[in-house]
């Protein structure tokens, strides 16, 4: 992991974000203490194999079903509730 200040991040962002998408971890100090890391981004696809291999994530056995509008609810409208409660202030 290399480390940088942030005036040599703010003068060389470019460099330090290429070395990034490279795949360097670079962290980020302020008078010399550790403030933030840049990381390279991993691939989703990746990170879902990687979550389940952990047991953080249970992959769907299912395939993705998509949802139907539902009917709308008979009633007061939101207007009409914000009106009422609006007159009796």
């Amino acid at each position: 992991m290399e480390k940088i200040g942030i005036r040599e991040l703010r003068q060389n962002a470019s460099v330090w974000v290429a070395k990034a998408k490279a795949g360097v971890t670079v962290q980020i100090t302020d008078r010399g203490r550790p403030v933030a890391r840049l990381v390279p981004i991993a691939p989703a696809e990746q990170s879902r194999e990687q979550l389940a291999a952990e047991g953080k994530l249970i992959p769907a056995t299912a395939p993705r079903v998509p949802l139907s509008a539902t009917d709308l609810i008979k009633g007061w409208s939101l207007s009409s509730v914000l009106d009422e409660q609006r007159s009796e202030r």
